[in-house]
Protein backbone atom coordinates (compact mmCIF):
# COMPACT_ATOMS: atom_id res chain seq x y z
CA UNK A 1 0.00 0.00 0.00
CA UNK A 2 1.74 3.30 -1.16
CA UNK A 3 1.20 6.43 0.41
CA UNK A 4 0.95 10.00 -1.43
CA UNK A 5 2.37 11.51 1.59
CA UNK A 6 5.67 10.12 0.85
CA UNK A 7 8.43 12.69 0.28
CA UNK A 8 11.20 10.24 -0.95
CA UNK A 9 12.12 10.90 -4.86
CA UNK A 10 12.17 7.94 -7.19
CA UNK A 11 15.65 8.18 -9.25
CA UNK A 12 15.20 5.21 -12.59
CA UNK A 13 18.40 3.36 -13.09
CA UNK A 14 18.92 5.73 -16.59
CA UNK A 15 19.30 8.77 -14.45
CA UNK A 16 21.76 6.83 -12.50
CA UNK A 17 23.31 6.24 -14.93
CA UNK A 18 23.37 9.44 -16.69
CA UNK A 19 24.78 11.32 -13.49
CA UNK A 20 27.46 8.87 -13.01
CA UNK A 21 28.24 9.52 -16.77
CA UNK A 22 28.29 13.69 -16.32
CA UNK A 23 30.73 13.04 -13.11
CA UNK A 24 32.75 10.42 -15.01
CA UNK A 25 35.55 11.83 -17.27
CA UNK A 26 35.24 11.17 -20.99
CA UNK A 27 37.55 10.83 -24.08
CA UNK A 28 36.61 12.56 -27.25
CA UNK A 29 34.98 10.01 -28.72
CA UNK A 30 32.58 9.94 -25.92
CA UNK A 31 33.69 7.46 -24.29
CA UNK A 32 34.31 7.07 -20.10
CA UNK A 33 37.81 7.08 -19.11
CA UNK A 34 39.09 4.32 -16.98
CA UNK A 35 41.86 4.48 -14.89
CA UNK A 36 44.14 1.83 -15.21
CA UNK A 37 46.75 2.56 -12.77
CA UNK A 38 47.24 -0.29 -9.54
CA UNK A 39 46.34 0.65 -5.96
CA UNK A 40 49.41 -0.55 -4.24
CA UNK A 41 48.33 -1.12 -0.45
CA UNK A 42 50.35 -2.54 2.24
CA UNK A 43 50.45 -6.24 3.70
CA UNK A 44 49.15 -6.87 7.19
CA UNK A 45 52.68 -7.98 8.30
CA UNK A 46 53.88 -4.51 6.69
CA UNK A 47 51.39 -2.49 8.32
CA UNK A 48 52.93 -3.90 11.89
CA UNK A 49 56.32 -3.29 11.49
CA UNK A 50 55.89 0.28 10.19
CA UNK A 51 53.70 0.54 13.60
CA UNK A 52 56.38 -0.76 15.37
CA UNK A 53 59.35 0.85 13.70
CA UNK A 54 57.72 3.89 14.40
CA UNK A 55 57.00 3.45 17.98
CA UNK A 56 60.35 1.93 19.27
CA UNK A 57 63.27 3.88 19.51
CA UNK A 58 65.63 0.93 18.45
CA UNK A 59 64.28 0.79 15.26
CA UNK A 60 64.84 4.09 14.09
CA UNK A 61 67.93 3.98 11.85
CA UNK A 62 69.03 7.62 12.04
CA UNK A 63 67.71 10.20 14.11
CA UNK A 64 70.36 13.00 13.57
CA UNK A 65 67.82 15.00 11.30
CA UNK A 66 65.06 17.65 12.80
CA UNK A 67 62.19 15.12 12.60
CA UNK A 68 61.84 11.28 12.52
CA UNK A 69 60.59 9.67 9.44
CA UNK A 70 57.45 7.76 10.36
CA UNK A 71 56.43 9.15 13.46
CA UNK A 72 54.17 11.30 14.66
CA UNK A 73 55.24 15.03 16.67
CA UNK A 74 53.95 12.65 20.01
CA UNK A 75 56.10 9.58 18.77
CA UNK A 76 59.36 11.52 17.86
CA UNK A 77 59.44 13.76 21.60
CA UNK A 78 58.66 10.41 23.18
CA UNK A 79 61.71 9.00 21.60
CA UNK A 80 63.70 11.84 22.10
CA UNK A 81 62.86 11.93 25.62
CA UNK A 82 63.59 8.09 25.84
CA UNK A 83 67.16 8.68 23.47
CA UNK A 84 68.04 11.54 26.36
CA UNK A 85 67.00 9.25 29.88
CA UNK A 86 69.21 6.58 28.42
CA UNK A 87 72.31 8.74 27.51
CA UNK A 88 71.67 10.29 31.23
CA UNK A 89 71.90 6.84 32.80
CA UNK A 90 74.69 5.89 31.10
CA UNK A 91 76.95 8.58 31.71
CA UNK A 92 75.94 8.31 35.58
CA UNK A 93 76.49 4.56 35.49
CA UNK A 94 80.27 5.38 33.77
CA UNK A 95 80.85 8.26 36.45
CA UNK A 96 79.70 6.04 39.03
CA UNK A 97 82.13 3.47 38.54
CA UNK A 98 84.99 5.78 38.32
CA UNK A 99 84.52 7.54 41.29
CA UNK A 100 84.36 3.93 43.10
CA UNK A 101 87.59 2.38 41.20
CA UNK A 102 89.27 5.52 42.44
CA UNK A 103 87.88 5.18 46.34
CA UNK A 104 89.14 1.47 46.38
CA UNK A 105 92.35 2.84 44.87
CA UNK A 106 93.07 5.33 47.88
CA UNK A 107 91.96 2.16 50.20
CA UNK A 108 94.47 -0.41 48.62
CA UNK A 109 97.36 2.28 48.48
CA UNK A 110 96.57 3.15 52.30
CA UNK A 111 96.44 -0.12 53.31
CA UNK A 112 99.95 -0.71 51.84
CA UNK A 113 101.44 1.78 53.39
CA UNK A 114 99.84 0.83 56.51
CA UNK A 115 101.06 -2.46 55.96
CA UNK A 116 105.13 -1.62 55.04
CA UNK A 117 105.12 0.82 58.75
CA UNK A 118 104.18 -2.14 60.34
CA UNK A 119 106.65 -4.42 58.80
CA UNK A 120 109.51 -2.03 59.12
CA UNK A 121 108.63 -1.87 63.00
CA UNK A 122 108.95 -5.41 63.40
CA UNK A 123 111.69 -5.55 61.84
CA UNK A 124 113.45 -2.64 64.25
CA UNK A 125 111.81 -5.14 67.18
CA UNK A 126 114.61 -7.43 66.14
CA UNK A 127 117.03 -4.91 67.80
CA UNK A 128 114.56 -3.13 70.01
CA UNK A 129 111.55 -5.08 71.64
CA UNK A 130 110.35 -1.58 72.43
CA UNK A 131 109.44 -0.55 68.74
CA UNK A 132 107.43 -3.86 67.98
CA UNK A 133 103.97 -2.28 66.85
CA UNK A 134 102.25 -5.23 68.67
CA UNK A 135 103.91 -4.93 72.13
CA UNK A 136 100.95 -3.33 74.31
CA UNK A 137 101.72 0.11 76.15
CA UNK A 138 104.78 -0.66 78.44
CA UNK A 139 103.27 1.23 81.56
CA UNK A 140 100.71 -1.76 82.11
CA UNK A 141 103.86 -3.98 82.62
CA UNK A 142 104.31 -1.83 85.57
CA UNK A 143 103.57 -2.24 89.55
CA UNK A 144 101.78 0.61 90.94
CA UNK A 145 104.27 1.38 92.82
CA UNK A 146 106.69 2.09 89.54
CA UNK A 147 103.74 3.45 87.59
CA UNK A 148 103.75 6.30 90.95
CA UNK A 149 107.16 6.97 90.85
CA UNK A 150 107.46 6.63 86.74
CA UNK A 151 104.50 9.31 86.53
CA UNK A 152 106.23 11.58 89.31
CA UNK A 153 109.63 11.75 87.30
CA UNK A 154 108.22 12.40 84.09
CA UNK A 155 105.89 15.70 85.89
CA UNK A 156 109.87 16.49 86.90
CA UNK A 157 111.48 16.17 83.36
CA UNK A 158 108.61 17.65 81.56
CA UNK A 159 109.25 21.02 82.99
CA UNK A 160 113.38 20.98 82.07
CA UNK A 161 112.40 19.33 78.22
CA UNK A 162 111.42 21.70 76.22
CA UNK A 163 108.85 20.28 73.40
CA UNK A 164 108.00 17.13 75.57
CA UNK A 165 104.60 15.99 77.00
CA UNK A 166 104.76 14.35 80.40
CA UNK A 167 102.72 11.19 78.54
CA UNK A 168 105.82 10.75 76.32
CA UNK A 169 108.13 10.65 78.56
CA UNK A 170 106.41 8.47 81.53
CA UNK A 171 105.89 6.21 77.82
CA UNK A 172 109.85 6.45 77.17
CA UNK A 173 110.39 6.00 80.96
CA UNK A 174 108.27 2.73 81.45
CA UNK A 175 110.03 1.36 78.10
CA UNK A 176 113.25 1.59 80.10
CA UNK A 177 112.40 0.29 83.36
CA UNK A 178 110.77 -2.61 81.98
CA UNK A 179 113.79 -3.22 79.67
CA UNK A 180 115.83 -3.69 83.03
CA UNK A 181 116.88 -0.51 84.13
CA UNK A 182 116.35 0.97 87.53
CA UNK A 183 114.35 4.03 87.63
CA UNK A 184 117.33 6.00 88.43
CA UNK A 185 119.48 5.27 85.14
CA UNK A 186 116.24 5.05 83.37
CA UNK A 187 115.26 8.95 84.44
CA UNK A 188 118.76 10.39 83.15
CA UNK A 189 119.19 8.15 80.14
CA UNK A 190 115.50 9.37 78.77
CA UNK A 191 116.66 12.99 79.90
CA UNK A 192 119.83 12.94 77.62
CA UNK A 193 118.04 10.96 74.93
CA UNK A 194 115.53 13.53 74.76
CA UNK A 195 117.27 16.58 75.55
CA UNK A 196 119.32 15.51 71.91
CA UNK A 197 116.62 14.11 69.84
CA UNK A 198 116.35 15.46 66.53
CA UNK A 199 114.15 18.64 65.74
CA UNK A 200 114.41 20.20 69.20
CA UNK A 201 116.54 22.71 70.75
CA UNK A 202 119.86 21.15 72.34
CA UNK A 203 121.91 22.36 75.32
CA UNK A 204 124.75 23.60 73.40
CA UNK A 205 127.31 21.66 75.84
CA UNK A 206 125.80 18.78 74.11
CA UNK A 207 126.80 19.49 71.21
CA UNK A 208 129.98 17.21 70.75
CA UNK A 209 127.66 14.14 71.80
CA UNK A 210 125.36 14.23 69.03
CA UNK A 211 126.17 12.89 65.82
CA UNK A 212 123.63 14.32 63.59
CA UNK A 213 124.86 17.14 60.72
CA UNK A 214 122.53 19.47 61.64
CA UNK A 215 121.16 20.76 65.44
CA UNK A 216 119.14 23.29 66.67
CA UNK A 217 120.02 25.78 70.15
CA UNK A 218 119.00 28.98 71.82
CA UNK A 219 121.58 31.17 73.20
CA UNK A 220 122.02 34.78 73.15
CA UNK A 221 124.66 36.42 70.98
CA UNK A 222 127.48 37.41 73.45
CA UNK A 223 130.11 38.86 70.99
CA UNK A 224 130.84 39.47 67.16
CA UNK A 225 134.15 40.12 65.39
CA UNK A 226 134.52 40.87 61.53
CA UNK A 227 134.79 37.96 59.29
CA UNK A 228 138.21 36.63 57.88
CA UNK A 229 136.02 36.14 54.55
CA UNK A 230 134.18 37.91 52.30
CA UNK A 231 131.76 35.37 51.93
CA UNK A 232 130.88 35.44 55.39
CA UNK A 233 128.56 37.58 56.61
CA UNK A 234 128.73 37.52 60.34
CA UNK A 235 131.06 35.70 62.71
CA UNK A 236 130.35 35.23 67.14
CA UNK A 237 130.23 33.48 70.18
CA UNK A 238 126.60 32.10 71.08
CA UNK A 239 125.78 30.98 74.66
CA UNK A 240 123.71 28.80 76.97
CA UNK A 241 122.92 28.14 80.25
CA UNK A 242 125.45 24.99 79.27
CA UNK A 243 128.09 26.62 77.51
CA UNK A 244 129.06 28.74 74.15
CA UNK A 245 129.88 27.97 70.56
CA UNK A 246 131.27 29.71 67.36
CA UNK A 247 128.43 30.63 65.07
CA UNK A 248 129.30 31.49 61.39
CA UNK A 249 126.40 33.46 59.13
CA UNK A 250 127.56 32.43 55.38
CA UNK A 251 126.37 35.57 52.88
CA UNK A 252 124.96 33.10 50.35
CA UNK A 253 122.14 32.32 53.44
CA UNK A 254 120.53 35.66 53.30
CA UNK A 255 120.07 36.01 57.12
CA UNK A 256 119.55 38.84 58.79
CA UNK A 257 121.95 40.84 60.66
CA UNK A 258 122.52 39.59 64.27
CA UNK A 259 123.27 41.84 67.39
CA UNK A 260 125.18 41.20 70.41
CA UNK A 261 122.97 41.05 73.61
CA UNK A 262 120.29 39.26 71.26
CA UNK A 263 118.08 36.07 72.30
CA UNK A 264 118.40 33.93 69.12
CA UNK A 265 116.73 30.73 68.41
CA UNK A 266 118.93 28.57 65.48
CA UNK A 267 117.22 25.52 63.43
CA UNK A 268 119.24 23.39 61.32
CA UNK A 269 122.62 24.77 61.78
CA UNK A 270 125.31 23.14 60.06
CA UNK A 271 127.55 20.90 62.92
CA UNK A 272 130.93 21.40 62.36
CA UNK A 273 134.34 21.62 63.85
CA UNK A 274 136.68 24.07 64.10
CA UNK A 275 140.06 24.68 65.76
CA UNK A 276 139.08 21.10 67.74
CA UNK A 277 135.98 22.25 68.68
CA UNK A 278 132.07 22.01 67.30
CA UNK A 279 131.28 24.82 65.95
CA UNK A 280 127.48 25.98 63.96
CA UNK A 281 127.15 27.45 60.33
CA UNK A 282 123.96 29.18 59.28
CA UNK A 283 123.17 28.23 55.86
CA UNK A 284 120.59 28.48 53.49
CA UNK A 285 118.74 25.68 54.86
CA UNK A 286 119.08 27.21 58.41
CA UNK A 287 115.96 29.05 60.00
CA UNK A 288 116.30 31.79 62.60
CA UNK A 289 113.91 32.89 65.54
CA UNK A 290 114.32 35.86 67.26
CA UNK A 291 112.15 35.80 70.63
CA UNK A 292 112.17 39.35 71.59
CA UNK A 293 111.32 40.21 67.51
CA UNK A 294 108.41 37.93 67.89
CA UNK A 295 108.94 36.87 64.45
CA UNK A 296 110.93 34.25 61.61
CA UNK A 297 113.74 33.85 59.44
CA UNK A 298 113.84 31.40 57.15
Amino acid sequence: MSSNNSSSKVVTVDEQALKQADEQAVDEDGFPVIDETPEFEATVEQGVQAKVDANHPDGIVDTSDDRIHGATLEQEERIRAREDELERISAQAGMGLQEGRAKRTRAIAADQNKASRVEFQKRAASVDPMADPERADPRTELSREQLAAVNKQSMRLAKELDGWSRAAISRRLSEAVVGGQDLTSAVVNVFEELQTAPGHVIPIAKLEEVSRKEVSIEGRVETLWDPSHPSIAQVGLIADDSGQTRVTIWKSSDAPWIEEGEQVRIHKAARNWHEGRVSLAVTGWSMIHFPERGRWWE
